[in-house]
């Protein structure tokens, strides 16, 4: 729960990633429902594998949204699409919601692992020619968001196995905590190929052959707030215990350079 500046640095993380990902990198914006049918989530990929990491309606058919990736992939399912209009770029805001099933991540507490967290997500509908330039673009729109929080980042390309069964390629952004000393993800970018769109029946219709063919499918986190925040807390703590908040953020606080502790020296201006 995040009460008075803490749930204002949050909205400002948002608030700031939305704009970039809208007015700079040119994404459509989209605010899906939370809830989501069951062939919603069997085109994204999460079901029936993922099912009991799912959260589901006791008296319908309906999940509580884990990613928004599932409800943008629905966006044009049974669809075809003229060649000349990809590729479709868009981006998401919702909240998260996840079981964590299982002892996978039992010893993180906080906001490292948690079972709602808010996130922005970008996705790309595209032609296989297109994607691969895709992918790249996923993991640079997301790394400039983190370079201009000033955290500290590395970028991973995941090993076969720790592929998502829906992804063909993944690269992880992972930023510093400090306090653990180790880094922790907080962007996932993946190229699904035409997993999804054969799921989904997402197709376009082809300019060079009028033949309708499968569509390829990219999604990437632009970011998740939860270790994010974490890591910008960590990364920002003056020695008496304020926080210093990074220059892209202060306009969305109002001008505040510097957030203090409750009975601190409080938040305002630095000298």
């Amino acid at each position: 729960m995040y009460i008075g500046l803490g749930a204002r640095l949050e909205w400002a993380l948002l608030s700031f990633m939305w704009d970039v990902q809208v007015n700079e990198h040119g994404y459509t914006p989209v605010l899906p429902p939370l809830l989501a049918n069951e062939a919603t989530m069997f085109a994204t990929g999460q079901l029936p594998k993922f099912e009991d990491q799912l959260y589901r309606c006791r008296d319908d058919a309906l999940y509580l949204l884990p990613t928004s990736e599932a409800a943008l992939t629905s966006l044009h399912r049974d669809e075809v699409l003229p060649e000349a209009s990809l590729p479709l770029c868009y981006m998401a805001y919702t909240p998260c919601f996840r079981r964590e099933a299982g002892t996978y991540g039992a010893g993180e507490k906080g906001l490292i692992r948690v079972h709602q967290f808010n996130k922005i997500e970008m996705y790309r509908f595209c032609t296989p020619e297109q994607s691969d330039a895709g992918l790249e673009a996923l993991v640079a729109h997301a790394e400039s968001v983190v370079r201009r929080l000033g955290l500290h980042f590395r970028t991973m390309l995941l090993v076969t196995s720790d592929l998502a069964q829906q992804a063909a390629k993944t690269i992880d952004i992972e930023v510093w905590l400090p306090a653990q000393e180790r880094y922790a993800e907080v962007s996932s970018c993946s190229n699904c190929r035409s997993y999804q769109a054969v799921r989904g029946n997402i197709r376009y219709k082809s300019a060079a052959t009028g033949k309708n063919q499968y569509m390829h499918t990219l999604n990437g986190s632009g970011l998740a707030t939860s270790r994010l925040m974490a890591s910008l807390l960590e990364s920002n703590q003056l020695p008496d215990g304020r926080v210093r908040v990074p220059q892209v953020l202060q306009p969305y606080l109002g001008g505040l350079d510097v957030l203090g502790p409750p009975g601190g020296s409080g938040a305002g201006k630095t000298e």
